[in-house]
Parts: structure tokens; C-alpha cells; sequence
């Protein structure tokens, strides 16, 4: 990847771009960061987009940076959040961090990166350091923020705590004096604060780069709320199938964000058939997270499933007591989320077994394969 590849592969806006541009021809080893707070327990595809353009200024040997939000996480980055998150506690933090760290390792060569944690200065800041602060921007700017403006506009509660987030991620750049800062377009406002503080405290001038933020498997935002994450703790096979099923335009994106496959290579790629592209951005996703074996693999039950009409060889099988309701089965084994959804998919024709639909929501839970829907399986023995 050459230098303006930095500034441009999987990239949204560069601000300024003049003086990302003249700080790259510089040849001077910059200082790029990018923060995350731990405030759950997984992380998605969506999530490396940022960390790889990290993983990339260090691999062109530039001092990379993470910063592990372990004070601002408590409270919770209010950027597209229509109502006020629930603080976290310091031991909620750190449990959640030890699981993105073990998934940040699948992007993040951490033998090139320095891991810092913001309570280091944040936890120290005094009232009068606080009030330094905020006199550098008014309540009006913070209005303009969409995501509080559409609260306010909403009659939604905007805790005043909330307007301290910038500021407190702002003091991160402050603190560590960077030349760049990576994060989603969610988080250019906070960029652009900690932009304004770095020039306040007299520290260098820093240009900010967004990453886009990417459409899950039904072409909403990705997002835990609306389930169409690919995760990156999903298996092999899990994370293959749900590439798969996602829009094709929204194949660009992905290739151009999710995988390393030349920009030339994947116009050839999306000029072919879409079945035969989606497969291959599906195995250089799992590739990158479980290997080419296991993505091979994946590619062969996928193909059993969904092409051959067979069943996966891994489903999961489960013994019942003679009598007990299918009904029961599915929704105890979270194959289907409510008795109306079950519902439904009966009166569709959608629940099979042994490639006989099941007619009555009061089927017994006899022996045998039942597919439900699509793409789920269950075996009862």
C-alpha cells in the first residue's frame, strides 16, 4: 500500500487534506491513533475498518497508537444514541476490554503498536482543568452536533455529562500529541474537538481521517440492535454464510474496506457474476480470520447447503422426551425467537422435516432433520 493509499483506500474524509498530504511527503514518522471504548464484549467487521488503516501506518513505520477508552468507556460515547447509556463500572471495563483485546489481535500486531488507557490522565484532571476545557467551545457548537440536536428536538433527555465527551477525547490527542487521528464519520465531530484542543495547548497541528461505517447483512448500519453483525468471534462457516446472504451492493464497500485484495483486482472481480464475487469476498473475509483452510471449508458446506440442497455435517442435534412439542424445541434452542414467528414460517411452508413441511404448530418434536427457514438446521434424536 503506497502513501496515498493511506490517505485513500477505505477512507471517508481526510480534514485538512493539504495538511495530511504535507505531513505524509514529509517522510517524518508520524503519530497516528485511534481509540475504542470497551463498552461490550464483541466486536464486529465493522470495527476493523478503523483498526486496519491503524495497522496500516504502522506497517509503513509510523507510531501507531491504541488508546483504550478505560475512563471515557464508563461513561459512553453519545455519538448516534437517542437516549443516555447506562454507565458502566470500572470492572465492567476492564472484563469487556480483555475480550476486545484477544479480537483486536486478529487485525492489530500489537508488536508494532503502543497500547495506552485514557483514566492514566483523564482519572487525574482537576475542576480547574475542566473548566479549562470547556471554555474552549460554547454550548451553541455542541448543539450543531447531530446527535444531540436530534435529542433535543426529540424532547429526549441530554444529560450535561454528555457535552464532556468530546472534551474528554479531545484531551486524549492533547496528551499524546498526535499528528493524526483515525476514527468512524460517527466520531468526526470528538476528532475535530480534540483538533481545537491540540491547538489551544500549543501542541502540534493534526489532520483527522474517517472511516466509513459499514451496512451489515441487511443493509441497515451495522449494529448489535438490529442483529446483522458479522462478529468477528463468529466460526468459519457462520461468518462465510452471512457474507453471503448480504446485498450485493454492498459488495464495493466490503472489498474495499474489509479485505486487502487490490483496488484493480476487485473491479475485475464485480465485473463477473455476483454469486461467484460475493464467494470470493466471502472467503478473503474468513481467510482473514480463520485461515484459508477454514475458509475453504466454509465455501464447501455453504455450497452443500445452498447450492447441492444437502444439510451442514456440524448441525446441532438434540434429544427430547417422547411428547414434547416442536414448538417447544425450537423456541428452547433459540432456532425461532416467538411462537408468531413459528407461526408464520408454518403457514409459509418454511419448517421441514425430512423435507416434509410441518403443518401444525402442535407438531410433536419427532426424530428427525428439520430445517426452519433458509438456513437453520436442527437435528432431534
Amino acid at each position: 500500500m503506497s502513501n496515498s493509499d493511506l490517505l485513500t483506500r477505505g477512507v471517508a474524509k481526510v480534514i485538512p487534506q493539504a495538511l495530511a498530504e504535507e505531513k505524509l511527503k514529509s517522510g517524518k514518522k508520524l503519530r497516528v491513533y485511534w481509540g475504542i471504548d470497551p463498552t461490550g464484549t464483541r466486536m464486529h467487521v465493522g470495527h476493523t475498518i478503523p483498526m486496519r488503516k491503524l495497522m496500516q501506518f504502522a506497517n509503513h513505520g509510523h507510531h501507531a497508537i491504541l488508546i483504550i477508552g478505560s475512563f471515557t468507556a464508563m461513561l459512553g460515547d453519545p455519538s448516534d444514541k437517542d437516549a443516555m447509556r447506562k454507565a458502566l463500572t470500572r470492572e465492567q471495563v476492564q472484563a469487556n476490554f480483555k475480550s476486545y483485546k484477544e479480537q483486536a489481535g486478529k487485525v492489530l500486531d500489537f508488536s508494532k503498536i503502543e497500547v495506552r488507557y485514557n483514566d492514566e490522565w483523564l482519572s487525574k484532571l482537576t475542576y480547574d482543568d475542566i473548566m479549562k476545557h470547556a471554555s474552549l467551545f460554547t454550548v451553541q457548537q455542541m448543539e450543531q452536533r447531530e446527535a444531540f440536536e436530534r435529542r433535543m428536538k426529540a424532547g429526549n433527555p441530554l444529560g450535561v455529562h454528555e457535552f464532556l465527551y468530546p472534551m474528554m477525547v479531545g484531551y486524549d490527542s492533547v496528551v499524546l500529541d498526535v499528528d493524526c487521528e483515525i476514527g468512524g464519520t460517527d466520531q468526526e465531530f470528538n476528532m475535530l474537538a480534540g483538533r481545537t484542543m491540540q491547538k489551544a495547548f500549543g501542541k502540534r497541528d493534526k489532520f483527522v481521517l474517517t472511516t466509513p461505517l459499514i451496512e451489515g447483512t441487511d443493509g441497515r448500519l451495522m449494529s448489535k440492535t438490529y442483529d446483522n453483525c458479522i462478529w468477528l468471534d463468529d466460526s468459519s462457516k457462520d461468518m462465510y454464510g452471512k457474507v453471503m446472504r448480504m446485498k450485493d451492493e454492498l459488495m464495493p464497500t466490503y472489498f474495499e474496506c474489509c479485505t486487502d485484495v487490490a483496488t484493480d483486482d476487485v473491479k475485475k472481480i464485480l465485473k463477473g457474476s455476483p454469486r461467484d464475487a460475493k464467494a470470493r469476498l466471502a472467503a478473503e473475509i474468513v481467510t482473514l480470520y480463520h485461515g484459508a483452510v477454514a475458509a475453504k471449508s466454509a465455501a464447501a458446506e455453504f455450497d452443500n447447503v445452498f447450492k447441492d440442497h444437502g444439510t451442514p455435517e456440524d448441525m446441532p442435534e438434540v434429544k427430547v422426551k417422547k411428547g414434547t412439542k416442536l414448538a417447544d424445541v425450537l423456541m428452547e434452542k433459540g432456532i425461532v425467537p416467538s411462537k408468531s414467528e413459528l407461526r408464520r414460517l408454518i403457514e409459509q411452508g418454511g419448517i421441514k422435516k425430512d423435507d416434509v413441511a410441518v403443518t401444525s404448530i402442535e407438531a410433536p418434536a419427532d426424530p428427525g432433520v428439520y430445517k426452519v427457514g433458509k438456513r437453520k438446521f436442527l437435528k432431534i434424536v
